[in-house]
């Protein structure tokens, strides 16, 4: 027994506990904030990053604590250790602390945030969560074609916000531009053809360009922007077996899918109404007239 207690008259016993209890105040007033977060703030992508921020500082305030504790008795060497400290620590944990700062600038400058569409790294999909280390994504595509969630989730690096570009579907504007092909017959009515499309796209999208052009209002006054044609618009070009009629269209980044199947069957179903002034094509094929052959026997 009276070993133990001069145990705990030791100098580095004695600094060993204060910087436990520490520790322990500092994750409990974590803990208290994140609830009282919680409690007191109904928008919850608020609380939600309210209570990333929390855990950030909490944890920087105990690496610093330690830190300190260790460096701060040896005044007269503190420049030669914390410096031997720190580059050792970024040698050994440059991923590690790279991702740490990736959580702070993600957060800070809202790079993106949980349920946004992003691309990053070469993988796409929808933000489900960001702590201090990871990412974490829903993904897209794949063996999957468009928009479709593969059933994979991916946890991503915080470190690779600043190894590459970022695509984010929907920070400032949340609607993509899409296509789609429409292969009309050589001899069809081609100004009815024009028609048909444009009507469809119109009706079908009209809610789309309305929001999406006080969204780019928004945007050109924002950013360096020239102002776009948001209302659907036909191309036309000629290939070897009909007239293609490429609609460009604007519509919801989470809806791309979903449009473009919309689009063309109610295209298919006018086209059809059409009296057959209109007719979709099809690969054609010519086949070349065998020349008459004059065959003779001799007996």
């Amino acid at each position: 027994m009276q070993e133990v207690l001069e145990l705990f008259k030791e100098p580095i016993v004695i600094k060993l506990a204060t910087l436990l209890l520490w520790v322990v105040v500092i994750i409990v007033g974590m803990g208290f904030l994140r609830k009282l977060v919680k409690r007191r703030i109904d928008n919850t992508g608020i609380a939600y990053r309210a209570q990333k921020t929390i855990d950030v500082v909490g944890y920087f305030f105990i690496i610093l604590l330690v830190v300190l504790s260790f460096t701060f008795d040896s005044l007269k060497n503190y420049t030669i250790i914390l410096g031997l400290f720190t580059a050792g620590i970024a040698f050994t944990l440059q991923e590690l602390i790279l991702s740490i700062a990736g959580s702070f600038y993600i957060l800070m400058f809202r790079v993106y945030k949980p349920g946004d569409r992003i691309e990053i790294n070469a993988i796409k999909g929808d933000v489900i969560d960001i702590n201090n280390m990871f990412t974490t994504l829903m993904e897209m595509g794949e063996w999957v074609s468009t928009d479709n969630y593969s059933g994979r989730i991916v946890k991503i690096s915080n470190a690779f916000v600043f190894k590459g570009p970022i695509k984010n579907y929907s920070m400032d504007f949340p609607f993509v531009w899409d296509e789609l092909n429409i292969p009309i017959a050589y001899g069809s009515d081609l100004e009815l053809a024009k028609k048909i499309v444009l009507d469809q796209a119109n009706e079908l999208l009209a809610d789309y360009t309305k929001n999406s052009k006080a969204k780019w209002e928004e945007l050109v006054d924002r950013y360096f922007l020239e102002n776009a044609k948001l209302d659907p618009s036909i191309a036309i070009r000629l290939t070897d077996n009909w007239v293609e009629l490429n609609l460009r269209y604007i519509t919801d980044y989470k809806l791309r899918r979903l449009t473009k199947h919309q689009l063309f069957e109610n295209i298919e179903k006018a086209i059809s109404q059409s009296s057959e002034k209109v007719t979709l094509a099809s690969t054609t094929l010519q086949l070349l007239k065998i020349p008459e052959m004059d065959v003779r026997i001799k007996q």
